[in-house]
């Protein structure tokens, strides 16, 4: 049965994206970095940023806050990774390269389209690295934008969430969030809204079709 959920909140990496293993397993291949050294490296890193009592001056936390510059965050990062042969990998444009395979999913773009024109309130909720979006589809497909890196907070912190939801104009409760970290899911759902562990965009979009009551399109096979 649908519910009174008018908004949609989501996130954009993983989401709007294609996902951010699979672009990460490339650059990885791409650059000749060392796989399992990466891997260790960033499950600390990662671990810190989204576990529960988080570890402080954690170089995620600093990104994505923009208290750190991306150069800098960049030559942190590569003084702790190795290329497969044993020798340093470069800092400049690291993150460049880290997120060039991102690459747009056109269907989710559509589905929160389809969404807007049936007047539900959309909002893009996205932890910046610093790198780039595809702002040119924004005014198509958003009524607000917030990064975390503009506004000095980060998911799964309150007040970013907090922000988003009064960007909507709705209350918690009816708006739908959708990630595809399961941290952030919770953070928004402890606040009241509706949460989406985004796997599949032919899932979410059945998720948002159900919870939203509204008519969208199939996925294409």
């Amino acid at each position: 049965m649908a519910t009174e959920c008018r908004g949609i909140i989501t996130d954009w990496g993983g989401v709007l994206t294609t996902p951010l293993r699979e672009t990460i397993t490339a650059w990885l291949a791409d650059d000749g970095i060392d796989d399992a050294r990466y891997r260790d490296v960033m499950r600390s890193w990662v671990q810190g940023a989204y576990a529960d009592g988080s570890v402080e001056a954690n170089p995620i936390h600093a990104l994505e806050r923009g208290e750190m510059a991306t150069s800098e965050f960049e030559r942190l990062l590569a003084a702790e990774l190795r290329l497969v042969d044993g020798g340093p990998v470069p800092a400049e444009g690291l993150i460049k390269r880290m997120f060039s395979g991102f690459h747009p999913v056109d269907e989710m773009y559509a589905v929160l389209r389809q969404a807007r024109e049936q007047r539900v309130r959309t909002c893009l909720l996205s932890n910046s690295w610093g790198n780039g979006y595809p702002r040119d589809r924004f005014d198509a497909t958003f009524d607000a934008v917030v990064i975390s890196g503009e506004v000095g907070m980060r998911k799964p912190e309150e007040e970013i969430f907090h922000r988003a939801v009064e960007l909507t104009g709705l209350p918690p409760e009816q708006c739908v969030f959708i990630d595809d970290i399961e941290h952030n899911v919770h953070a928004a759902v402890e606040l009241g809204m509706v949460g989406i562990l985004h796997r599949d965009p032919a899932e979410t979009r059945d998720r948002l079709a159900e919870t939203c009551g509204i008519e969208l399109d199939p996925m294409p096979f």
